[in-house]
């Protein structure tokens, strides 16, 4: 439930001769050059990164593969044909990468092997389905891959539902490990069909595979995904661990090098490929689990194994993240580098890459001061790779970290400054609510589908809290907004938006609004059934009725680990957090928008909103987007949204 990074196109009314025009604004956005991924080669010599490909600032759907040192892209398309590539999966000799590309025909991704000395790549497959996550044997003689044959799309429930007509729930196109030969050769589907498997990793002696899975349908049973063991002859699943905490979701798993133990994160997830929670070991025969970070204070984000006793671990930290070698003998981290930014490998936008020893890394380097940029070298002493942003320079105010208390618990947020701060001047500001609920406000350069960062250019603060259910804070308080979605986390909001007026006497407190994607446009809806504080409001892909949303979205596997059971087993605790029911106590104008086929947020939810408040007479609007899911693809759109979003609060708090 994710607002997902995208390129955002930003156009909104200037309403001060000092303030930048529309134009200006777009005329810098879309001169960025926008990097999808980065990968590091074995020997941590090279990087490699995905570079998504714009013309007149529009998206043009397609990406290369660009290689440090080697003049053209790496692609699988003909000269002067576009197609979108990545997927990126260095050899263990350095000598090849693997990529996934559509350049055989439009929308169907194939698996590729192309040499890093350049040269034209070798395709390897001919399958009709959605491929992803493509890895090399340790011998470098195969490469597996997921694959759902047949399957129409595929990226998750984040992407467009197919319509819902026919016979509903017919069609189940699991996600099942498929392994090439790298010299080329039929693709052979190693798991069963009735599993779908979501993440996977190959056993140092490359005969075995360990992998999340659970029956399907993909989208929905994430959240009850078992540990698997399999050998590569014949596929068979052998369950390793069977999760037993309702509360906590399991992903990553990891082999040691000595082919002894699989390590995962497990943790309170409310999104498939958002990851934080705790490490966890257990032996790859099969036996008790063991937590290695209870009580920690942080949410581990990635992970790779360094020795058979040691990891290196991301970790969302506060606001930000960091790098920690982890010793499992004396369950002692050591600091190895910390940044303000989100860094983590795998999982949804992973933007940080190792080499084999952990040595060495490369990352997507972007937050509020710097642009998008490519970076690699020895832990710590990061170089740049690429220069391509130069040229850009933030349009939005300075941003510093705020910390306050609130019910004994410790929290933090970010305070973006209003472009041309003035502190003699008084201004508005708008709340930014992050999604999840388990996820991270944290710098960034503004580039996704919901993008308040950019309210700054036009002269508001902008307020990114982290409340209890976020990461940073380790699992307890993860943790802490169970079976209490709107209350104590509204609290530490509006603690923290005190702390903030506080700070800073030039925001003006009747001026403030609230906004949201999808978590946060629940908290959107929710906040003014609540107070009255928010004098306007938008409400992007949001929850109006967690009673009716339990029936109506594609994936209510995720909402029992925190309403601690089903809405047929207990409609009190749902309905004490519904919008809906409090919903006359409404004052603040509120603009909805949504995506027509979004299965996460489905589209009811805020038709029901918006029909309640034009019942009351409250000022609302309703604005459906066709074709769009719970992330939004379509340019047009991303600009229809953030030039709604600009207007409205222009109309309320100007």
């Amino acid at each position: 439930m994710k607002p997902v990074a995208l390129i955002t196109l930003f156009a909104a009314t200037s309403v001060a001769a000092q303030m930048p025009t529309a134009a200006s604004v777009l005329r810098q956005l879309e001169a960025t050059h926008h990097f999808t991924e980065v990968a590091l080669s074995p020997d941590g010599t090279r990087a490699a990164w995905v570079e998504e490909l714009y013309a007149s600032g529009l998206d043009t759907g397609t990406a290369r593969i660009h290689l440090q040192g080697l003049g053209a892209p790496i692609t699988a398309a003909p000269s002067g044909r576009a197609a979108s590539e990545g997927g990126i999966a260095w050899s263990p000799d350095g000598t090849r990468i693997a990529f996934l590309s559509d350049a055989a025909h439009a929308g169907q991704m194939q698996l590729y092997v192309a040499s890093t000395a350049g040269g034209p790549a070798r395709q390897l497959t001919h399958l009709t389905g959605y491929l992803t996550d493509a890895r090399w044997s340790p011998d470098g003689s195969t490469l597996a891959v997921l694959f759902a044959e047949n399957a129409p799309s595929g990226g998750g429930p984040l992407h467009p539902e197919p319509p819902a007509t026919g016979v509903i729930g017919a069609a189940i196109h699991n996600q099942r490990l498929a392994v090439v030969p790298a010299a080329g050769g039929p693709a052979r589907q190693l798991t069963p069909a009735s599993l779908n498997v979501y993440e996977y990793d190959w056993s140092p002696d490359g005969r075995r595979f360990a992998f999340t899975a659970a029956p399907g349908p993909g989208d929905n049973n994430w959240w009850i995904a078992q540990l698997y063991t399999a050998s590569i002859d014949d596929g068979t699943p052998h369950l390793v661990f069977k999760v037993t905490d309702p509360q906590g979701q399991i992903a990553m798993p990891r082999w040691s090098p000595d082919g002894s133990t699989l390590a995962f994160i497990q943790g309170l997830m409310s999104d498939e490929g958002f990851t934080g929670g705790d490490l966890y070991t257990v032996p790859a025969a099969g036996g008790a689990e063991l937590d290695r970070t209870p009580g920690a204070h942080v949410s581990v984000s990635s992970l790779k194994w360094i020795t058979p006793q040691s990891l290196d671990l991301t970790e969302y930290s506060g606001g930000g993240s960091q790098l920690v070698n982890f010793d499992l003998a004396t369950g002692g981290g050591k600091l190895l580098w910390a940044t303000d930014q989100d860094i983590h490998n795998g999982g949804n936008f992973s933007n940080f890459s190792w080499s084999r020893d952990g040595s060495s890394a490369a990352y997507i380097q972007a937050d509020w001061s710097r642009p998008p940029e490519i970076r690699a070298g020895l832990i710590g002493a990061f170089r740049a790779v690429t220069n391509a942003n130069a040229a850009q320079r933030p349009l939005w105010g300075k941003a510093e970290s705020l910390t306050w208390e609130n019910g004994g618990l410790a929290v933090q947020g970010w305070l973006v400054y209003p472009r041309d701060y003035d502190a003699g001047k008084k201004y508005p500001l708008i709340v930014s609510v992050h999604g999840g609920p388990a996820n991270i406000n944290d710098p960034h350069w503004p580039a996704g589908s919901f993008e308040p960062t950019l309210l700054s250019a036009l002269g508001y603060f902008v307020f990114f809290p982290n409340p209890r259910g976020s990461y940073g804070q380790g699992e307890a308080f993860t943790r802490a907004n169970v079976k209490d979605f709107g209350y104590g986390d509204l609290q530490d909001i509006l603690a923290g938006l005190d702390r903030a007026l506080r700070a800073v006497p030039a925001i003006d407190p009747s001026r403030l609004g609230i906004t949201g994607w999808s978590y946060g446009g629940y908290m959107t809806m929710w906040a003014i059934t609540q107070t009255h504080r928010f004098r306007a409001a938008v409400a992007g892909a949001g929850l109006s009725d967690w009673l009716s949303y339990y029936g109506e979205n594609s994936i209510d596997q995720w909402m029992t680990p925190y309403f601690g059971d089903t809405i047929y087993n207990d409609r009190a605790v749902y309905a004490r957090s519904g919008p809906i029911n409090f919903i006359k106590n409404v004052q603040a104008p509120t603009l909805l928008v949504v995506g027509e086929r979004d299965g996460e947020c489905p589209a009811p939810q805020s038709f029901e909103y918006w029909h309640a408040l034009e019942t009351l007479g409250v000022p609302t609007r309703l604005v459906v987007y066709p074709g769009e899911g719970h992330m939004f693809a379509q340019t047009a759109h991303i600009r229809d949204v953030l030039e709604r979003t600009a207007a409205w609060f222009n109309q309320y708090l100007r």
